[in-house]
């Protein structure tokens, strides 16, 4: 049975199978992205600007079938699955509008003569992304590097691979090189024979810490640079001055947006004392009132998980965390569906010692903490093997921005949960990764900066 599967998690049924690629279909996807670097390299970036804006009508022309092979793979809720293909349509407006500027060459300033480096394309990149946005996971790879002239070798996770052809065709539809994106369905030993290829320049990475320390032990192996976007258990900190109003609205999704698969989400809620009743009220309100059923459906406010063995996994990480001490303040009730569906729970009394305390719970589930003062909620925050995002919530704006300093993170939002846009970095620090995407450092991820200097008189 092929490993690439669309399974319905709303229903647990199998969709379609894919069979893994072919050694041929490998070899025609690394010959087709060379020979389009070789082109690419020799024109300016500014020629391609016209294109990325044409993939984003086309992206927008078939907004709604993308988002409903989104949903239907995977299972998000069709509202979020339409945000995410218009979170891509501006990502690749963005780079088709910036980036030539931004790839300029930068003079440097010396006495040893008439210096600059240039910003070049280095090859193939390789993309391994996950399920959890198929859509922009992807994009936010592909824009910047089609604008710097890097083709793009995608692996996608095994249980979207309907969203992964479709990105595929309609890059093509839009007038894009074959080349511009090849979605391959890879075996893991198919990887490792990718990455080798000398024809392949970079890896890009998001997925889970095992799998991104499996893809950078093969790039550093053979020599090649990679980006890791992995997971993180994000602290939410609320301060004692925190609005209420803003907490509440914060609150009313930052553990169910996605169904709460989102890397970036509010993992670990850490509360001064003053006040925790009322953050514990609020998340249990947010959860009662949460309606499970088909993502299709409007009415739908509580999607299922990505697939029943996430939700098995979920299960089975809060239960050992139960038995080592976790206490359950509240856990939605039974949902009567064959679907993947994850009752939502929050967990409290999580000490040092529980395994929890430093995993990735991965869906709705909220863990929250209560301290007793600021330095308290830093220490907390910190003491952590992951560091991708975090929040902090209070009326003094000046101090947020003091307490975001001194956590160890690679984002933080002031009075707002995980946020991101085609102009702001993404990335971590820690088992979280390294590298940024987005922005114009993830523009610069994979160029070469080729210094030229005159030095004749």
């Amino acid at each position: 049975m092929s490993k690439y599967e669309s399974i319905n998690p709303y229903t647990n049924q199998l969709i379609k199978s894919y069979p893994d690629a072919t050694q041929e279909e490998i070899e025609q996807a690394l010959a087709a992205g060379e020979k389009l670097y070789l082109t690419w390299r020799s024109q300016l970036p500014a020629t391609r600007s016209q294109l990325l804006h044409q993939i984003a009508n086309t992206f927008k022309k078939h907004r709604e079938e993308m988002a409903k092979t989104m949903t239907l793979e995977m299972g998000k809720l069709y509202h979020e699955s339409l945000e995410e293909v218009d979170l891509c349509i501006s990502i690749c407006n963005y780079y088709a509008e910036k980036a030539p500027k931004m790839l300029e060459p930068t003079p440097l300033e010396t006495t040893l003569g008439t210096a600059y480096y240039l910003k070049q394309s280095t090859g193939i990149i390789m993309a391994c992304e996950p399920w959890n946005f198929p859509l922009y996971q992807v994009i936010r790879v592909f824009a910047p590097n089609f604008m710097v002239g890097n083709p793009i070798i995608l692996k996608h996770a095994h249980n979207v691979p309907a969203s992964a052809q479709l990105t595929e065709k309609i890059i093509q539809e839009a007038g894009a090189p074959k080349a511009s994106l090849q979605n391959l369905f890879l075996s893991y030993a198919q990887i490792g024979d990718v990455i080798a290829d000398k024809r392949v320049q970079g890896v890009a990475v998001t997925g889970s810490e095992r799998g991104g320390s499996s893809v950078a032990e093969a790039a550093g192996k053979n020599i090649k640079k990679s980006t890791m976007e992995l997971g993180g258990n994000d602290p939410f900190i609320v301060l004692a001055d925190a609005d209420s109003t803003i907490l509440k609205n914060v609150l009313s999704d930052a553990r169910t947006y996605n169904c709460g698969q989102v890397c970036t989400s509010s993992k670990r809620i850490i509360v001064v004392e003053s006040r925790y009743d009322e953050v514990m009220n609020i998340l249990q309100h947010t959860f009662a009132s949460l309606k499970p059923g088909n993502p299709l459906d409007k009415e739908t406010s509580l999607a299922p998980m990505n697939s029943q063995k996430a939700a098995d996994k979920l299960a089975a990480q809060t239960k050992k965390g139960i038995e080592h001490g976790a206490e359950v303040a509240y856990q939605y009730p039974e949902i009567e569906s064959s679907g993947a569906f994850f009752r939502p729970m929050i967990l409290t009394n999580i000490d040092q010692n529980n395994p929890l305390f430093d995993e990735e719970l991965f869906g709705p589930v909220a863990e929250v903490f209560k301290v007793k003062d600021e330095e308290e909620a830093i220490a907390l925050a910190n003491n952590s093997s992951f560091g991708l995002g975090s929040s902090v919530i209070s009326q003094n704006k000046a101090h947020a921005q003091e307490v975001a300093s001194e956590i160890d993170t690679g984002m933080t939002v002031i009075n707002g949960r995980w946020i991101t846009a085609p102009e702001l970095p993404f990335g971590g620090v820690k088992k979280s990764g390294y590298g940024r995407e987005l922005s114009e450092l993830g523009l610069m991820s994979f160029v070469n900066e080729h210094l030229v200097i005159d030095v004749s008189k």
